[in-house]
């Protein structure tokens, strides 16, 4: 009988992460739903038991050393290992509209703070539980960036990404890239693969309600480079089945 895969999701509670939660927990996968707020957290994982999901709410701030180290623990004295981690969780500083170019006025602080969460964090979080993610057979590490990240379409003028230019917010998802990169060529010997997903702009909190995606849509890229077979790719960037330019 195959050992049920375990599953971590950052920023799980809510859009995309509690999507990804539900998506990988139908496929079978025993999913820990990471949630800053417990509170918010046990209400959307009851939500998706009620749905007969096997979902698990689990504390977690990733810029907070020690929300990383109860989990760690968490996960290695229950389960052993770790199958899947998606770094899901991420932010937009509010004092930096989507919708604009901020380079010339975004503040140090708004810098500082966004790249905590979208990229500080995300790499804390990814090297504290390497040692339980190379314990599994096929272990899948998923970040989710943003077409925002990509270097050669913000470079390109014909791309509709050179329209949008939060600094704070496209330099973390760039930075949260490079490491995708570092990390598959460091465990391109290991059965681990690691991908960068962009979900799309997708009816979150984030995207907002002008988004042309429903969550549903945004959670399947994340979701099938999560439970991707051996021969699938490793240090690249899709969305959807289409591989974006970093």
């Amino acid at each position: 009988m195959t050992k049920q895969k375990i599953a971590l999701v950052t920023g799980g509670n809510k859009g995309l992460g509690r999507e990804t939660c539900r998506q990988l927990a139908r496929r079978g996968i025993t999913v820990l739903m990471g949630a800053r707020d417990m509170k918010k957290g046990i209400q959307a994982a009851d939500g998706l038991n009620a749905e007969g999901l096997s979902v698990e709410p689990v504390q977690l701030d990733v810029i907070r050393a020690g929300h990383i180290a109860q989990v760690n623990a968490l996960i290695e004295n229950r389960f052993g290992q770790l199958d899947i981690l998606v770094n899901n969780a991420g932010m937009i500083h509010p004092d930096e509209p989507m919708f604009a170019n901020s380079a010339e006025h975004v503040s140090l602080q708004a810098l500082r703070e966004t790249f905590e969460v979208n990229f500080f964090g995300q790499v804390a979080l990814t090297q504290a539980l390497l040692p339980l993610i190379r314990k599994s057979p096929a272990g899948r590490i998923v970040n989710v960036s943003s077409i925002l990240g990509s270097l050669t379409l913000h470079s390109d003028e014909s791309s509709a990404a050179t329209q949008v230019k939060p600094l704070a917010y496209d330099a973390s998802k760039t930075a949260l890239n490079q490491f995708t990169v570092h990390l598959a060529a460091s465990l391109k010997q290991t059965p681990i693969k690691v991908n960068a997903a962009h979900p799309g702009w997708v009816k979150t909190d984030l995207g907002s309600q002008r988004a042309p995606m429903e969550v549903e849509d945004g959670a399947k890229t994340a979701v099938r480079l999560a439970i991707i077979g051996p021969d699938g790719p490793t240090g690249k960037f899709f969305h959807l089945d289409e591989e974006i330019p970093w």
